[in-house]
């Protein structure tokens, strides 16, 4: 019994000494320190697909690699023992459970959500070159300038950090080869741009901002990520402008309608205006709420007044027949029937320029 004790024990005191032990080496292999002061991390992203945007929400989708590099001279090893000049790290679990040495949390500030990471991978080679991957779904939150609607250029914005390292700890610098391989990407897979949108540039550059995430104001490095795109207006031309555009040509007619038939007169200004109604809660649906108006409000709003006129200058003309002067009511209305469309169009024109301009 007691040499049963005793190996019970001694077998409790190997166990304590084995969990010990691997305490030791998890607190040794999690979060070390970087490796200088400050390291530098050259980073670069690649675009791999815009997924979808979201005006209501000013906000853009993406599927993005990151890519990033730095020295370690700790990690460095010999690689004629090892038998290979780099170790390999792949998935999520050799990199929680496996890998112990340092790395940039990179954090996107303006994300929303956490994202989902759908491949990751860390090479380490033998000289202590550390080179980290990975692939990301991310959703932006960026306000977006929409005055000239639907003829807008849209320059979106994400900044890039080493989450809890100060500048003089931790330094990104841009990886420029990476940036160059999105570019070449873009120009021959279409599979980046997205329905309405063309993509115009992608740029990254360095750095400075401070955030209190530990109530001390002190500088953080970080890379700005700027995406351009260009809307493709043929679908709001298409479907909404110039049906609308017609739409207001047509309630003209009224001006080759007799004078004294001002009901009828009147109920086609009408239709048109609850027809401008109509497109204003269409467009409401599918743009925030901003304080601002865009090239397709304006375009409503005066076509709107123009419907409006129409059935001002009805009851003007009307207003003349019945107290005797049928001639200057029909010179009126000749003078309209070429005024309305040359005014109507200049103020299209003139909309146009103001808005591209703001």
């Amino acid at each position: 019994m007691k040499r049963f004790c005793s190996q019970y024990l001694f077998s409790l005191a190997c166990l304590y000494l084995l969990s010990c032990a691997n305490m030791v080496q998890a607190v040794e292999a999690g979060m070390p320190n970087p490796p200088a002061s400050p390291t530098v991390v050259k980073l670069g992203v690649f675009l791999a697909d815009i997924i979808d945007m979201d005006e209501v929400e000013e906000a853009f989708q993406a599927e993005i690699i990151l890519i990033a590099e730095w020295k370690d001279p700790r990690l460095a090893f010999d690689a004629r023992a090892y038998g290979s000049d780099y170790k390999l790290f792949q998935g999520e679990f050799q990199f929680n459970e496996v890998y112990n040495g340092w790395w940039p949390q990179l954090l996107i500030v303006n994300e929303i959500g956490s994202g989902d990471i759908n491949a990751l991978r860390i090479t380490v080679h033998s000289d202590g070159t550390v080179r980290y991957k990975d692939q990301r779904s991310v959703t932006f939150e960026t306000p977006m300038a929409l005055h000239p609607f639907p003829f807008d250029v849209q320059t979106l914005q994400a900044s890039i950090i080493a989450f809890g390292e100060y500048s003089d700890s931790v330094r990104l610098v841009v990886d420029e080869q990476v940036l160059g391989a999105t570019e070449e990407y873009a120009e021959v897979n279409q599979k980046v741009n997205i329905a309405q949108w063309n993509l115009l540039n992608l740029d990254m550059r360095e750095d400075v901002a401070d955030f209190r995430y530990y109530g001390t104001k002190k500088a953080f490095s970080e890379i700005n990520l700027t995406i351009t795109l260009e809307r493709k207006p043929s679908n709001m031309v298409w479907k909404i402008m110039f049906p609308l555009i017609l739409l207001v040509s047509l309630m003209w007619a009224v001006f080759w309608m007799d004078i004294q038939n001002l009901a009828d007169r009147l109920n086609i200004a009408f239709i048109g205006i609850l027809t401008i109604v109509a497109y204003q809660f269409l467009l409401d649906g599918n743009m925030p709420r901003i304080s601002y108006f865009t090239l397709t409000d304006a375009v409503l709003l005066y076509s709107f007044v123009f419907m409006c006129l129409c059935i001002y200058e009805s009851l003007l003309v009307n207003s003349l027949c019945k107290r005797g002067r049928r001639e200057a009511a029909e010179r009126i209305d000749r003078i309209v029937k070429w005024a309305f469309p040359v005014v109507y169009a200049l103020g299209l024109a003139l909309n146009y320029v103001y808005f591209q301009s703001v």
